[in-house]
């Protein structure tokens, strides 16, 4: 890892690039104080397309019926059971 002043790392940048690139970290100083580390970005991986697991009915993009729809615009009604003791 080497480290360079500020006027050096202006001056030598597109060095320290191609360093960064090759795997090195570079600090640049100030005043001979660390203050900031450039380190190579990887890229990110490439995620397969498919990534829902099981299978979606074919009907999948199809409008509700009115009974699903109805489902969806109804009240909503707790399958947990309530308590009737007033907390």
């Amino acid at each position: 890892m080497g480290q360079y002043n500020i006027l050096d790392a202006k001056t030598r940048l597109s060095e320290l690039l191609n360093r960064v690139e090759a795997g090195e970290d570079v600090v640049i100083a100030k005043s001979g104080r660390p203050v900031a580390r450039l380190v190579k970005i990887e890229s990110p991986k490439k995620r397969p397309l498919g990534f829902i697991k099981g299978h979606l009915p074919d009907d999948f993009l199809e409008p509700m019926s009115e009974e699903e729809l109805e489902g969806w615009l109804g009240p909503l009604i707790s399958s947990t059971p309530t308590s009737s003791s007033g907390l």
